[in-house]
């Protein structure tokens, strides 16, 4: 299977992808860990993308295409895999449906997960995270049972500087301005199937696996 996960800022995105990933036994591929483990391995586009990176650049388009590329290439893909984070606009998406028709390959799905972008904020803004553990709280839906303090550790709850409301709209109003093209792009292929994200996390996997099919 070869899917594509789409999700805003806050959609339990990552959540499902695990989900994912764990069910169906497919490599989980995100850009960001590509570009880790090049630049770890010294790789030549790994170097080329650390000189654009170094610099606060963004990795332009081509160079990202030539990174996913290779990976896509790599032996643990050939039971499939699950794009996370890219493609991110049309011209990427089109520069991947290239590189598939090139490998005899093509894509099967994309899970694209919806939630209305003012409950996003809420979500955001409500987040709370424990600085000795990680673990993540929210004071409206999944509260500590003191406040301050996480349940697990008891460490200190803090609430990160992004995740205020002016910030994860502008968050929020990109990815949609960027995916708003794509998600045409793959309703019109046939590919495209849209997940409520409102729902309980258990429901929205049970959502996946049946657009799925498996």
């Amino acid at each position: 299977m070869r899917l594509i996960l789409l999700g805003p800022p806050g959609a339990g995105k990552g959540t499902q992808a695990a989900n994912i990933v764990d069910k169906y036994q497919l490599p989980h591929i995100s850009t960001g860990d590509i570009f880790r483990a090049n630049i770890k391995q010294g790789t030549d586009l790994g170097k080329r993308a650390k000189e654009f990176m170094d610099k606060g650049e963004l990795v332009p388009d081509s160079l990202v295409v030539e990174l996913v590329e290779d990976r896509l290439q790599q032996d643990d893909t050939k039971v499939g895999f699950m794009l996370d984070g890219f493609p991110r606009t049309l011209p990427q998406a089109e520069a991947l449906d290239s590189v598939l028709t090139n490998m005899g390959s093509t894509l099967n799905y994309v899970v694209n997960i919806v939630v209305d972008p003012s409950v996003l904020v809420e979500r955001a803004v409500g987040r709370r995270i424990c600085r000795d553990c990680g673990a993540t709280y929210h004071i409206s839906f999944n509260p500590s049972k003191e406040d301050g303090v996480c349940d697990k550790c008891s460490g200190e709850l803090y609430q990160r500087s992004d995740d205020n409301e002016e910030t994860v709209s502008n968050r929020i109003s990109v990815y949609t301005n960027e995916t708003e093209p794509l998600v045409e792009y793959y309703k019109s292929s046939g590919k495209l199937v849209t997940i409520d994200g409102l729902q309980d996390i258990d429901k929205v996997f049970a959502d996946i696996q049946e657009a799925l099919g498996v």
